[in-house]
């Protein structure tokens, strides 16, 4: 398979934690999502008098659209780049899917965090889900716009190298690791970081680093913003500690603990 990001991509991956990938799909298939979420919101998108709400969140989706947004030749090839070739699980769904409307309310939800990787001692519970150093059961965050987004238009706000902080913050918690709200609670203790924007057509995809602290923001510009985040889930966990060849995801992690 003919291999999509260049040296200075990788590179930009380890560093910073993210790499963006244009037309990782097509807009077509962007619409014909879109047109699938709309029959779950309880708006209408012709008339933003009924855009009430701050932000609609939405589940995971398994019609073909989303699954072939998620599975182009593109991004096949970004996934063996980062994470490691036959180490990644395949996405037969798209989501969450937080869409967010224009509005001047506080939609609650944009604290700065670090997605969980595997199930915490209740399931059910998203806030007591995991990360460990070894980020078990995650390979990539990903950030799937389906829609055009400007900086007006919600973009996801990301810090840029965070991702070997917490590679670090992480490290003394063993297996165990730290749920999500004792990781999101300890981010201020981590030096302070550029702060980038998530924007981009639809279609657009940024494959980020498991550990890379992002967040929400409320939505200023004129028209909703779909976006789905799924994970990347991986077969195994990563080898930090080894000396060998390894993954650019691990190599961030090893010289994060290196440092």
């Amino acid at each position: 398979m003919h291999e999509i990001l260049n040296p200075q991509e990788i590179q930009s991956f380890i560093t910073d934690g993210f790499v963006r990938i244009d037309n990782a799909f097509s807009t077509d298939l962007a619409t014909e999502a879109r047109n699938i979420l709309w029959k779950d919101i309880p708006a209408n998108p012709a008339d933003s008098s009924t855009w009430t709400k701050p932000v609609v969140w939405l589940g995971m989706y398994t019609q073909e659209p989303f699954i072939k947004a998620a599975n182009t030749d593109i991004l096949h090839s970004a996934f063996a780049q980062l994470v490691g070739k036959e180490r990644w699980i395949p996405c037969m769904s798209m989501g969450a899917f937080p869409v967010r409307f224009p509005s001047d309310v506080d939609s609650g939800d944009t604290g700065w965090h670090v997605d969980a990787g595997f199930a915490g001692a209740d399931p059910n519970d998203f806030f007591a889900a995991r990360i460990n150093v070894h980020s078990k059961g995650r390979g990539l965050l990903m950030l799937f716009l389906f829609s055009d987004v400007g900086e007006q238009d919600a973009p996801t706000r990301i810090l840029k190298g965070s991702h070997l902080d917490v590679a670090r913050l992480l490290r003394p918690e063993g297996e165990e690791g730290l749920s999500f709200m004792e990781l999101a609670k300890r981010l201020p203790e981590l030096p302070e970081k550029e702060e980038a924007l998530a924007t981009g057509k639809a279609g657009t995809v940024y494959l980020c680093h498991p550990f890379l602290v992002h967040a929400a923001q409320r939505h200023r510009g004129l028209v909703p913003k779909f976006m789905a985040q799924p994970p990347l889930l991986i077969r195994n966990g990563f080898d930090i500690y080894g000396t060998g060849p390894c993954s650019p995801v691990e190599q961030a992690i090893r010289i994060a603990l290196e440092a």
